[in-house]
């Protein structure tokens, strides 16, 4: 056998193994939420030793080598810094923290949680019985079963809304919805913290909130925004102009077709505009966010029937088929992109 041919045994083999152990990566992301580890860490002034980690840490009983075992992991994986055996932050363990306005704590501890874990491990039956993984696994579709599930229910929404506020934040910094005029309608906006991040920056904007009855009841109160309770399957409330976020990839194109054949029908001037906030998938992209992508398409094949992530093609597909005859792409610094759709 050729040293090149070894050489190609042993690299496959690293790989094998590389994405065999890759859940432990989740499982030690889980493990310093549940300690805190940077909420500890970001209570000192500067970087800290794992003597002070221990002692923030507070237990009686904790294993200091079993510690640092953990935080030569973690550093490894890069969710923390070393140097000279002082831990400090970095950019992916302060979206650890709890209690500001960017983290992604929440989505880290529901995405980990070993009843959201196990339907993916039911992907084989899914795939060869057809339905989803999620009732395979549950005996639910997603929805049903969060609602069943009061506790992981609450976990997954604290889970969209920390992943919504991240997403809004780099959308109305990165998108221009001056140009828009009169109302906007956010579809299936949930409790409208999406459709208030763009008031909030465009108050010449009217903002509505449009989902389901039982949700925008519980909807908080937005200077600029209405919340109206309805079905987008059956109507969407007139408007100007229509914003959509990260929505449609819970549902199939022909679902997705309806709905947007009703934003279609419901905007109300010829210069009114569609916007998307979607993932365009780009299976031999190679920018930041492209592998968060494919795993998101992956997610939404386990949890929702018929749902996915399009590529560009796939959009084009939908959008022409529902009426809206040209669009345009919009890459902005995010894991979704805009998709601007127009009827004329």
């Amino acid at each position: 056998m050729s040293t090149k041919e070894e050489d190609a045994i042993m690299r496959g083999q690293a790989w094998f193994f590389h994405h065999l152990h890759s859940s432990l990566s989740s499982a030690a992301l889980r493990c310093a939420l549940e300690l805190d580890i940077a909420g500890v860490m970001n209570r000192h002034d500067g970087p800290v030793t794992l003597s002070q980690i221990a002692q923030g840490i507070s237990s009686p009983s904790l294993n200091t080598e079993d510690l640092s075992r953990l935080m030569r992991f973690l550093v490894h994986r890069k969710f923390f810094d070393e140097v000279n055996q002082l831990y400090s932050l970095n950019q992916c363990s302060k979206l650890l923290l709890k209690d500001t306005k960017n983290t992604l704590a929440p989505m880290g501890m529901c995405f980990t949680d070993p009843i959201m874990v196990s339907l993916l491990f039911n992907l084989n039956k899914s795939i060869k019985d057809g339905g989803t993984a999620a009732f395979k696994t549950h005996g639910l579709e997603l929805w049903d079963f969060l609602c069943c599930n009061l506790q992981v229910g609450k976990s997954f929404n604290e889970a969209m809304a920390c992943s919504t506020q991240i997403d809004m934040d780099t959308i109305v910094s990165s998108y221009d919805f001056g140009s828009l005029q009169g109302t906007l309608v956010d579809v299936g906006g949930g409790v409208g913290m999406a459709i208030s991040e763009i008031v909030t920056r465009y108050p010449h904007l009217k903002g509505i909130n449009f989902d389901l009855p039982h949700v925008v009841s519980s909807a908080p109160a937005y200077e600029g925004v209405t919340h109206v309770g309805g079905d987008m399957f059956t109507a969407i409330p007139p408007a100007d102009s229509i914003f959509i976020k990260s929505m449609l990839h819970d549902w199939s194109d022909d679902k997705c077709v309806q709905i947007l054949k009703n934003c279609r029908e419901s905007i109300t001037k010829r210069s009114g505009k569609l916007i998307i906030a979607e993932i365009v998938l780009n299976p031999q992209g190679d920018d930041v966010f492209d592998e968060t992508r494919i795993n998101m398409d992956l997610i939404m094949l386990a949890c929702f029937d018929g749902g996915k992530e399009r590529t560009e093609v796939e959009w084009k597909m939908i959008l022409e088929e529902a009426g809206f005859c040209h669009y345009n792409i919009i890459k902005i610094p995010s894991v979704v992109s805009i998709i601007e759709a127009y009827t004329d």
